[in-house]
């Protein structure tokens, strides 16, 4: 029997959980008692909640909705990139320096892992995509790209919001909060399947990580 170490990337949805301007909240519907057998709770969250990919109609009118994402871009060889280093701003130089070429999909492993992505509240501050990385992934044929905050915007950028609008225009899937705290730099095998949340912009999306000799054996 063939096992691997598979890495969550998912972090956990509750209550008290980092997020950009409303917490989930739940209700108990039922509860185990003498007189129920099971527990049922209902939930309210927003597309963006926790681990998820951001579809290109978040920027594009009439864009591919999160349920018609081609699956050949979620699952496949994927590349983690240390930019551990990296201040506020990835750029096509940091790119180029943490070994993107050749890559398809990627996930920037930055000091969000270890720091902002830890935190209850939205930080001042964090490490995010520049749009000069943004065009570097478009114009080498990069189809995926993960952030470990709450957004892949860098912090400078959040009101034209011009990395999105680049990914999104090229199609790109974003995936955003994704947990890489104790993910190696290298090459793995992606498996990231958004909730076919039907015409819309987002959603929450489990993500693992298996390793990349996987790909031969499915």
């Amino acid at each position: 029997m063939l096992l691997v170490t598979i890495i969550d990337l998912s972090i956990p949805v509750h209550p008290e959980m980092l997020h950009w301007g409303r917490r989930p909240t739940y209700e108990m519907v039922e509860e185990i008692s003498d007189t129920s057998p099971s527990e049922v709770s209902r939930w309210l969250i927003g597309a963006h909640t926790g681990t998820h990919v951001d579809a290109p109609s978040h920027f594009v009118p009439g864009g591919t909705t999160v349920d018609s994402l081609p699956l050949s871009h979620t699952v496949g060889i994927a590349r983690v990139l240390d930019l551990r280093h990296v201040e506020k701003e990835i750029t096509a130089d940091d790119l180029v320096a943490a070994g993107a070429e050749g890559a398809t999909r990627v996930l920037f492993k930055t000091r969000n892992s270890t720091d902002a992505l830890t935190r209850n509240e939205k930080s001042a501050t964090w490490v995010g995509l520049g749009p000069s990385g943004a065009q570097w992934l478009v114009d080498h044929g990069v189809v995926f790209a993960a952030n470990d905050y709450m957004t892949m915007e860098a912090p400078d950028h959040t009101v034209e919001w011009p990395t999105h609008v680049i990914l999104c225009n090229a199609g790109v899937v974003i995936l955003e909060n994704a947990n890489l705290a104790d993910t190696e730099p290298g090459d793995y095998y992606l498996v990231c399947q958004p909730v076919p949340f039907e015409g819309r912009e987002a959603a929450p999306a489990p993500t693992l990580l298996l390793p990349a000799e996987t790909a031969n054996v499915v």
